[in-house]
């Protein structure tokens, strides 16, 4: 196995990779092409629909479907994951994909805590007054590779596309939709 630099790759492995999880991969990782650039990516549409009787939410992620809640010790009722979970879990499963991309490993382990700290306590935080968000993320490697292409895959997993939005300048528009 072979981990090359991750500017020079330009995405090789997956477009000559023949095998059934292309089409997922290159949807997963925004297609390697726009990988990076400034195009917009609308490759999926996210549904989120609620109502007076509590926290949970459905959610509807193209032919998916999924439950996100609060645990109860925040008034919820534990029917799915927090805000904050699926958060992570993008992050955790772009982590991954994006290792995976690279090398062939036997197992790619991501484990993610987040947690608000004071911006006092961050050193490397622009930050510095009040809270900010810690997101901890721990990655197990199994397989047979060598120390430099260990470093060199650690450094593949700062790439990932979530990584890069979560640590970009983010631009959320909000507005109204009529009912109807």
């Amino acid at each position: 196995m072979r981990v090359g630099d991750f500017a020079n790759l330009s995405c090789r492995r997956s477009r000559n990779t023949n095998d059934s999880t292309q089409d997922s991969r290159q949807h997963s990782l925004h297609s390697c092409s726009q990988m990076g650039d400034d195009k917009i990516n609308n490759l999926s549409h996210v549904i989120v629909r609620g109502n007076a009787t509590g926290f949970a939410q459905e959610i509807q992620i193209g032919s998916h479907r999924l439950t996100g809640d609060e645990p109860v010790s925040s008034g919820g009722t534990d029917t799915g994951p927090s805000p904050y979970d699926l958060l992570l879990a993008a992050l955790g499963s772009c982590t991954s994909m994006t290792i995976s991309l690279y090398a062939r490993l036997e197992e790619v382990t991501v484990l993610l805590s987040h947690s608000k700290i004071y911006a006092a306590d961050c050193a490397e935080c622009e930050t510095r007054e009040g809270r900010v968000d810690r997101i901890e993320r721990e990655i197990k490697l199994t397989g047979q590779i060598t120390a430099e292409q260990r470093s060199k895959l650690m450094e593949i997993a700062d790439k990932c596309p979530v990584h890069r939005t979560l640590t970009s300048e983010i631009d959320i528009r909000t507005k109204e939709k009529a009912a109807g």
